[in-house]
């Protein structure tokens, strides 16, 4: 009955992913797809319910935190790369080892039931994954299920978070596995050295300017991740720019031309042709 919705989730999920390289762009748009599944998701449940306990007990063990797990997912990645130091891969690579031991931590408080999960134990399934069964061991995570108990179990939002911790782990891993390769290749590099250059602007007109690159597809066709745009920039013009998806927001939202610093660029090139001519 929900396999249709749940295969066309993942395939929107898939599309969004593979084509944007802008994590939180995607965190973010991942976010809003997966809010509009989850609501058309308990609209369903609310109005059809199940015709037998197991097809109930397997939708809040299967089916929804499949797609619940994914809305934890996104917010919590949008969260942590938002926090994300821009400073050197050491001090990125300390942030995103602190957070995969925050994450574990979760699993070492809910040891009980983790372990019933991954052996796919099934002899509490009834307590665990039907409505209007209570647990006094269930984390405060599960809060939603005194809320909304048409659409929550007092153990379905646990596995969603397992799988969601279990999401965000590899990815920081690779993440890791990245910066301490990139510091492996510039130290084998030794024809590599620090810019003389120095960005004597503001840093709103840098991110803008970066923006502007990774829109037109001039670098790499297009797919060029905006994260490793920024850090290239940073590193070639000595500066650090902070958190530049929150200051493009701050651009966007501008009364004024959003475009200040590319009319600015404008403004100055043509001015030195007609220099030029005179």
């Amino acid at each position: 009955m929900y396999q249709d919705l749940v295969s066309e989730f993942e395939a929107r999920l898939e599309t969004l992913e593979s084509s944007n390289n802008d994590v939180l762009y995607t965190a973010e748009k991942g976010i809003a797809h997966t809010e509009r599944c989850m609501k058309q998701l308990r609209k369903n449940v609310v109005e059809k319910g199940f015709k037998t306990i197991q097809d109930e007990v397997w939708f809040f063990k299967h089916i929804k935190p499949q797609i619940f797990s994914k809305l934890i997912y996104y917010v919590k990645l949008y969260n942590i790369e938002s926090k994300r130091p821009r400073s050197s891969s050491k001090f990125q690579v300390k942030y995103l080892n602190n957070q995969i031991n925050k994450l574990q931590l979760y699993f070492n408080d809910n040891l009980e039931f983790y372990h019933y999960y991954r052996r796919g134990a099934t002899t509490l399934d009834e307590q665990y994954f039907v409505r209007g069964q209570s647990d006094l061991r269930s984390p405060t995570e599960s809060f939603h299920f005194f809320i909304d108990e048409e659409f929550s179990t007092c153990q379905d939002c646990t596995v969603a978070i397992i799988m969601a911790y279990d999401m965000l782990i590899v990815y920081l891993q690779q993440e890791i596995e990245k910066l301490e390769s990139n510091t492996e290749n510039f130290k084998s590099n030794p024809m590599k050295q620090s810019s003389k250059l120095f960005w004597t602007g503001s840093k709103t007109e840098l991110i803008e300017l970066i923006y502007a690159l990774h829109s037109s597809g001039a670098i790499n066709s297009g797919t060029a991740d905006i994260k490793e745009m920024a850090t290239l920039f940073e590193q070639v013009f000595n500066v650090e720019l902070g958190n530049y998806y929150h200051t493009f927001i701050e651009i966007r939202a501008r009364k004024c031309s959003k475009t200040k610093f590319l009319d600015k660029l404008i403004e100055a090139l043509n001015r030195r042709f007609e220099e030029l001519d005179e």
